[in-house]
């Protein structure tokens, strides 16, 4: 029942924030403005990833003050990382910081989040007992941390299909981590929740505000650093090891690859912006916004469904299913983007 609360206090407190955040991004002139490479047409308030977070930090105290959450190590971890995280979008979203910048801080954030024990310990093993990552645990934290945060701030391309895959990805969270007795996971993961459909009614074409850096930084870290705090406190909990959040997040982790292979062959450096994401190729085949957006939304939840499956049957099956939907959709991302890779 608790989670319910969570869940709609979040959104509460969010819906609530947000008029506010509108009007002081407008006071200070954090506003985003048409560009060539952007899809919307109308100059539009940036930095909305603060309410949320304001709404998370809240309710996770309030949580804290009933007992319902403990004050550790962890909790502090994401309560400190979190603001620096915020910090820099915002920096990002009013001076436009230079991308090395963004990822010298990024790898600082991730080693300060190892220090609170947040880290991959153990990868999940389909066919078998956890594999130990041993010395690897460092640098594979690291990564972790740089793919998830920069694949959901590379998605945030269109109104609400940043907010409402992480609202997705939170659900799932959250209940892989009721399921195996992990409530700090659980807890957060349904703040989250109910902060992004908050957001959702502000952030959703034609939007009100955008996340900005701050919002899709800030909720690319929570995913982030929840998914091996499943590590770091339930060495048997397989199910919120890496698998579970690779699968969810397979789309957005592809474009972000992918992303990255093009710019090298194109000889663009790897963070320029550009409009030949996944979400920009199927508007350009026809589809409306709208659908894009819901689109993408269908098929984390499938994904989603598919992780949480890992928790039901048997692994070997759901693997198997998962490969052969994991070749499809890179048969479908070659087609899409192939006149990038492919010059005759």
């Amino acid at each position: 029942m608790i989670n319910i609360y969570v869940t709609i206090g979040s959104l509460i407190l969010v819906y609530l924030l947000v008029p506010a955040n509108i009007a002081v991004s407008r006071r200070f002139g954090n506003i985003d403005h048409p560009r060539d490479r952007s899809i919307h047409e109308n100059s539009t308030p940036k930095s909305g990833g603060v309410a949320i977070f304001i709404s998370i930090v809240l309710i996770q105290a309030i949580l804290v003050v009933l007992r319902y959450q403990e004050a550790n190590s962890l909790l502090y971890g994401l309560f400190i990382g979190g603001f620096l995280i915020v910090v820099l979008g915002l920096l990002d979203d009013i001076y436009d910081l230079p991308a090395w910048v963004k990822v010298l801080v990024e790898i600082g954030i991730a080693l300060l989040m190892i220090s609170f024990n947040f880290k991959i310990d153990l990868l999940t093993n389909p066919f078998g007992n956890p594999i130990q990552t041993g010395i690897f645990s460092y640098p594979l934290t690291i990564l972790w941390f740089l793919l998830v945060v920069n694949a959901i701030n590379l998605i945030d391309g269109l109104d609400g299909l940043a907010t409402g895959i992480i609202a997705i990805v939170s659900l799932i969270l959250g209940v892989a981590g009721w399921s195996t007795g992990n409530y700090f996971v659980t807890l957060f993961s349904f703040s989250i929740l109910g902060s992004c459909i908050g957001f959702l009614r502000y952030n959703f074409h034609p939007a009100r505000i955008f996340l900005g850096d701050a919002g899709s930084l800030f909720l690319g870290f929570c995913i982030a650093a929840l998914s091996v705090a499943g590590n770091a406190q339930y060495k048997g909990a397989t199910a919120l090891t890496m698998l579970v959040p690779i699968i969810v997040l397979s789309v957005p982790l592809f474009d972000t690859i992918f992303t990255i292979f093009r710019r090298i062959k194109s000889t663009k450096h790897i963070f320029q912006s550009d409009k030949n994401h996944l979400h920009h190729k199927l508007l350009e085949l026809g589809l409306n916004y709208k659908s894009v957006v819901l689109i993408g939304y269908f098929i984390t939840l499938l994904f989603g469904l598919i992780s949480l499956g890992f928790l039901l049957v048997d692994r070997k099956i759901l693997l198997s299913l998962l490969l052969g939907m994991g070749v499809l959709i890179l048969i479908i991302f070659y087609n899409i983007i192939k006149s990038e890779f492919i010059k005759k």
